[in-house]
């Protein structure tokens, strides 16, 4: 085995190790904007009518 080919698996591993790394840390990132975002988003009033609910009921015989 030659010094390049050994030094070549070297870099390959490094390599995927750093694209890991930085998936790692771009999903941490995307999960804790998301947790903002869910936060900051206004809770549904409770006492709120449905718009067409009830108005009117078909039946047929």
């Amino acid at each position: 085995m030659t010094l390049s080919s050994m030094m070549g698996a070297q870099v390959s591993e490094l390599r995927h190790t750093l694209n890991l790394n930085l998936l790692k840390s771009q999903m941490t990132t995307e999960t804790a904007q998301a947790a903002v975002m869910l936060q900051k988003m206004a809770p549904p009033a409770a006492s709120s009518p449905h718009p067409y609910k009830g108005i009117s009921v078909d039946v047929k015989a």
